[in-house]
């Protein structure tokens, strides 16, 4: 009995001790820690995200393009909506009711506690006719941000859009600090430069009371932060220029691109057909984004980054002048104008030498050029010497900056394709027999002309131009030419040389003159001669096995001293001398002018609504 007694007082200890801890460990909590009443503090916190001012866009001359504008979101909170009116709610929003359905429907997915769009980009008329009825919705709260404006009906596809985040979006760890209904950019600058244009979020913690009636600042605002302003963007693009461009194109499909040699900065960026872009801005942006998706002539595809052809004629300067460097030709070197190897399509002197080759743009004596570039007697046979001097060809050409991305500041830019032996031994792999045929130089003589299986876009042809007018190098196209006060991203102040010698680049630019002002040159009618303008530059006529061929004209102006490079390219124009040449002269004039004179818009007309089938010497 004495053990059984003894057992219960050691039992009744524990209990005691159990009790002393669990004690302690309240008071401790309760009284002594913070934690935990900081915890239910929070409870009664509101916190409240501060998006920055979006940083504004300009011109090279200090034109406002984008800036930002108020609008309203209609938020809500799926667990607060009690007893909703459907009908009386979607005749108020003048919304279907499936829509709002729908739109309840992916609240309550992405949380039934959080506030989330459910309609956006509410105006101000908007807002009016809808605020003063919310007091009968609980659940439902308006919150103003501000939204982007274009102040310019141009630039769209470089400028792109900025559009509300998507959930997609937000499970991604790079986009944790955005919120549903919170703007990002999309596409073009506005994405490229995001971080830079977003600024910093600020957060503010609001006490509020069971009803959500603010009652002041969470401890006077001690763990506020204040939103920090983005910054703004100098654009190096010259507005009139680039509108004078849209205007040409209009009704075309293709593409000028326009650099500044000497710098890189992109001048005119033009795509064809466009759009305003204004078009994706405010309430309704959604459908007509769907409209311009669903378009045939896709307004939306970014032609100058996206769209890569082969450059035609255009492309025998690059081929001359790796020949040139590699020593199989000299600058009075001439060849047969033999149209058993290739068609000649213009009818010429004997060309003695490289200049009366550019200038009549004669296939064969290119094709002949680029032989000597490629079977330089390496290798015992003529299928192993087309491997390797293809080889080392590839890799001398993709020096101008082709076959890679350039690394201008937008993201959707192409490579496009220089084709390497590599691509020729898989392009001609039996798969049937499982074995490798041969090739040889017959197989690829169309890259000698700008054909066949090559590939660039029209910023790589505007480069080309801005790195013979610089003689051998240049620097990374862009369009921000300013951060704020400061410059452009580093990469953007550093040369890019191609392997060809800086001194072998003065003897194509003569011939190039020719084309433009020698008599018969293939590009008269982008001549500036009247006003002691010198272009140099070259044509190109693409073929096209779907339709009539594309035209090409790339030039630099002046020849002496070039301010401008540009390329044209237009789909289905045929000959490039009478219609991206005239394109070119045209913008060339403005720019370095100013204004184009009255009896030359002529060509205005003739460049939007002639008919380029139709040949014109």
């Amino acid at each position: 009995m004495q053990y059984l007694e003894g057992r219960k007082y050691v039992v009744q200890g524990i209990f005691l001790a159990v009790a002393l801890l669990y004690m302690g460990r309240l008071f401790y909590m309760q009284v002594l820690d913070g934690t935990y009443k900081l915890a239910s503090d929070r409870n009664t916190l509101q916190r409240i995200v501060q998006i920055p001012y979006r940083g504004l866009i300009y011109d090279r001359k200090g034109q406002l393009l984008v800036q930002n504008t108020p609008v309203y979101d209609l938020m809500v909170v799926p667990r607060e909506v009690k007893n909703l009116d459907t009908a009386r709610f979607c005749a108020l929003l003048q919304m279907p009711i499936e829509e709002v359905r729908e739109g309840l429907k992916a609240a309550r997915k992405y949380s039934r506690v959080k506030a989330s769009p459910l309609v956006q980009n509410l105006s101000t008329p908007d807002l009016a006719a809808v605020q003063d009825n919310l007091i009968d919705f609980p659940g439902f709260q308006i919150k103003a941000r501000m939204a982007r404006a274009y102040r310019t009906e141009n630039l769209a596809h470089a400028l792109g859009y900025v559009g509300a985040i998507t959930p997609a979006f937000l499970e991604k760890p790079k986009y944790a600090k955005y919120q549903p209904g919170e703007n990002i950019g999309i596409s073009g600058l506005e994405a490229f430069y995001e971080s830079t244009l977003m600024g910093r979020r600020g957060v503010q913690y609001k006490m509020v009371n069971v009803r959500g009636i603010e009652k002041g600042a969470f401890r006077g605002g001690e763990f506020d932060t204040l939103s920090v302003a983005g910054q703004d963007l100098h654009l190096s693009i010259d507005t009139e220029l680039q509108a004078y461009g849209e205007k040409l194109l209009a009704g075309r499909r293709g593409s000028i691109v326009a650099l500044d040699p000497k710098t890189g900065e992109i001048l005119a960026f033009v795509s064809a057909p466009h759009y305003n872009p204004n078009l994706l801005t405010g309430k309704g942006s959604g459908n007509r984004y769907m409209a311009l998706l669903n378009n045939p002539n896709q307004p939306l595809f970014d032609r100058p980054l996206m769209a890569t052809y082969p450059p035609g004629s255009v492309f025998k300067l690059v081929n001359e002048l790796v020949a040139l460097q590699l020593g199989v030709v000299t600058p009075n070197t001439g060849f047969e104008c033999n149209q058993k190897l290739v068609r000649c399509t213009h009818r010429h002197e004997y060309p003695a030498n490289v200049s009366i080759a550019i200038k009549n743009s004669c296939n064969p004596y290119f094709y002949q050029v680029m032989q000597a570039a490629v079977l330089r007697h390496q290798a015992p046979n003529k299928y192993e010497d087309t491997h390797i001097g293809l080889g080392q060809w590839q890799k001398m050409v993709k020096t101008f900056g082709l076959g890679e991305k350039l690394g201008v500041d937008m993201s959707q830019e192409k490579r496009g394709l220089i084709p390497s032996p590599e691509f020729y031994d898989k392009k001609f792999y039996d798969k049937k027999r499982g074995r490798q045929q041969r090739w040889s130089y017959r197989n690829v003589y169309s890259l000698s002309i700008g054909q066949g299986e090559i590939g660039i876009t029209g910023l790589q042809m505007a480069n080309i131009m801005a790195t013979i007018a610089n003689r051998g190098w240049y620097y990374t196209p862009h369009f921000v030419r300013g951060i704020g006060s400061g410059g452009p991203l580093p990469q953007f102040r550093q040369r890019h040389f191609t392997a060809v010698d800086t001194a072998l680049f003065k003897y194509i630019i003569p011939g190039m003159r020719e084309v433009v002002d020698g008599r018969g040159g293939t590009a008269e009618y982008a001549s500036l001669a009247q006003y002691g303008i010198s272009v140099a530059g070259k044509t190109g006529t693409v073929q096209n096995p779907h339709g009539e061929d594309h035209a090409t004209f790339a030039a630099f102006a002046p020849a002496e001293d070039p301010k401008i490079a540009i390329a044209v390219f237009i789909e289905n124009a045929g000959f490039g001398g009478v219609s991206a040449a005239p394109a070119a002269g045209l913008m060339i004039e403005k720019y370095l002018r100013g204004k184009v004179a009255p009896h030359r818009k002529v060509w205005e007309d003739w460049i939007m609504y002639g008919d380029f089938t139709k040949r014109r010497h």
